[in-house]
């Protein structure tokens, strides 16, 4: 199965995953439901049970009792009691159907994971995200991630309304049209931020080294994502090429190739891999990539599974760029795929990094399609550089830390390429 990338706000989740759809007979479709929502609601109520009190006939657990909440003794009446106590004794409780609760209580559990890239979706939202992927992209272009409980802005995507309007990496957008997002989960968050094109939507934003919060109004648009830009620079004498990977996409190695082709022509004396805003893709596009940097087959990254079990990806070698001095710009817009060819090129002391640590996406997600229509994407595994270094949280840390501080890539004052340009044009025939 390919792994493959979702850019947010246009479609709904930054992050890598696999496409599984499980299948069942019609004639056990009514039990396995049945089942499903005893125990997937048993164990997302689970989650708060401290917080409610047994009836007058059980114990009522005191201030200052202790309670094992690692505990992994599972008692199904507190499942069957607070059940009870809902439909007898709420006071709205007519206000909501089972299956309503049923499914808030399995988003209850998945979000008690911690983990903002395993993510529940009921049917409607699941019915939404299906329609996405098979649509234009929409919005303001920009992806999106929750950290400890804050929605954060990995990467806006290349000449899109959101890099437009001045939205950066690390961003903490606060609010949406006044909303606060704390009180949003991500695909709340990510559906109110997308609309029609030509609307507004304003972002309140926190930014690093502000003190004041930011109103960003930024109106939507068709999203065009292009994959690659190539363009040459004459320093010192020597001709040096500047290859622009925008993102891991299904075309991306053909224009690649393209690219290639281009910088022969041009006898170019050099190169710049630039992954900076990269929010990655496919993981076999980033290995094709990694291919052509090498003579030999190396390895290019470690699938670690949860079972313990691992699978190693190799190159195929003999690239057409094993010769051409490297260097590699990244910043904390760079993550996922953009991190598997960052990390791979510096552990084999291929390239030069430059730049800024990159954002540190480094697990994989395998989407479950469920019998009624709802879906769960779930964390199965997670990447690790050929050396065997941890890419989720931790990112991949320059060789060369240069810190652009708020300032555009597109400005004259991109001091991470004038870094690498300076590097490659000084280095010895």
């Amino acid at each position: 199965m390919p792994y493959f990338h979702i850019h947010e706000c246009n479609s709904p989740l930054h992050s890598d995953y696999t496409l599984k759809v499980y299948m069942q007979s019609t004639s056990d479709k009514k039990s396995t439901q049945y089942l499903a929502a005893i125990l997937t609601l048993f164990f997302g109520l689970l989650i708060g049970w401290q917080a409610h009190a047994w009836r007058a006939n059980e114990q009522i657990p005191q201030l200052g009792d202790s309670v094992d909440t690692n505990s992994n003794e599972v008692d199904l009446g507190l499942f069957w009691k607070v059940w009870e106590l809902l439909e007898s004794d709420y006071i709205d409780a007519d206000n909501t159907t089972e299956s309503q609760r049923v499914y808030g209580a399995v988003k209850g559990m998945v979000e008690a994971l911690g983990d903002p890239y395993t993510v529940f979706m009921d049917p409607e939202e699941s019915k939404s995200f299906e329609q996405s992927l098979n649509s234009e992209l929409e919005g303001i272009g920009a992806e999106l991630t929750v950290r400890e409980g804050k929605l954060i802005v990995v990467a806006p995507l290349k000449d899109s309304p959101a890099e437009e309007a001045g939205l950066l990496p690390g961003d903490y957008i606060y609010k949406v049209d006044g909303d606060p997002t704390t009180e949003m989960t991500l695909w709340e968050a990510i559906m109110n931020i997308r609309g029609e094109p030509g609307t507004d939507v304003v972002l309140t934003v926190v930014r690093e080294g502000e003190e004041d919060t930011l109103d960003l109004r930024i109106t939507r648009s068709k999203i065009y994502v292009p994959s690659i830009e190539t363009t040459f620079s004459e320093v010192n004498g020597k001709t040096i090429a500047q290859v622009s990977l925008y993102s891991f996409a299904d075309d991306t190695y053909l224009e690649f190739l393209d690219a290639i082709r281009e910088i022969k022509l041009e006898g170019a004396d050099a190169m710049i891999l630039d992954l900076r805003m990269n929010g990655g893709g496919f993981l076999d596009v980033s290995i094709q990539i990694l291919n052509e940097f090498f003579e030999d087959e190396v390895k290019a990254v470690i699938v670690k599974n949860g079972d313990g079990s691992q699978e190693v990806m190799y190159t195929q070698g003999e690239g057409d760029l094993a010769d051409v001095p490297l260097t590699v710009l990244i910043d904390e817009g760079s993550a996922s795929a953009s991190e598997i060819v960052a990390g791979a090129l510096q552990d084999y002391e291929r390239a030069l990094i430059i730049g800024e640590t990159s954002f540190g996406k480094g697990s994989v997600q395998e989407l479950v399609n469920l019998i009624d229509g709802s879906s769960i994407r779930i964390t199965v595994a997670k990447w690790f550089t050929p050396n065997d270094r941890g890419i989720n949280g931790a990112g991949i840390e320059p060789d060369m830390l240069i810190e652009m501080d708020g300032v555009s890539l597109n400005s004259e004052e991109d001091i991470q390429l004038q870094a690498a340009l300076d590097y490659l044009s000084n280095l010895s025939d």
